[in-house]
């Protein structure tokens, strides 16, 4: 069953900021390439803003620390922000595996909802094995379930498993969505 937090009380109506979030092999850049297109609004892939120093890091099987992930989700928010203040709204697929990640974007976009994808590992290792010509390995799935906190209730956001067709988890989001 999907879960929902609506919009924090007393806020003001925002154009729509969505972040899909979730690990490796969710489907997080498909998934918010069909939510923009559904919902007509900007895409952003947040693989790529990290600088090449992350990427190469990633590629070689390291796992990014929190050091050098501030400044990408610095960049990110930024996204959000200019989105958010153009008025056109945005939607970005970025990991944000921990709350305080989240927290940060939420701070420069304080009405960003979240949309966080789920499966089961053994999923989500089937999906990464069969997918080529991405920096990111397989290896490193360990070490991001290991990080991943899930949504809180307090948080502005839905989780959705990946596991229906991602025309039918689209459909699904957007009910979801503030509006």
């Amino acid at each position: 069953m999907p879960e929902r937090a609506g919009p924090p009380p007393g806020s003001r109506r925002h154009p729509l900021c969505l972040v899909v979030i979730g690990v490796s092999g969710t489907g997080k850049t498909t998934m918010a390439r069909l939510l923009a297109e559904r919902l007509d609004i900007p895409f952003s892939e947040a693989d790529d803003l990290h600088p090449p120093a992350n990427i190469a890091k990633m590629s070689a099987g390291i796992p990014l620390d929190d050091a050098d992930r501030w400044p990408w989700l610095e960049s990110i928010g930024r996204r959000l922000r200019e989105g958010e203040a153009a008025g056109t709204g945005c939607v970005v697929a970025c990991s944000a595996l921990k709350r305080r990640y989240r927290d940060t974007l939420r701070t420069a976009c304080p009405s960003a909802f979240f949309l966080h994808l789920t499966a089961e590992r053994k999923v989500l290792e089937q999906r990464l094995g069969d997918r080529a010509g991405h920096f990111m390995p397989k290896t490193l799935l360990g070490s991001q379930l290991a990080a991943l906190e899930p949504l809180q209730p307090d948080e502005r956001g839905a989780a959705l498993d990946v596991g229906p067709a991602p025309e039918v988890i689209a459909e699904t989001a957007v009910a979801l969505l503030p509006r």
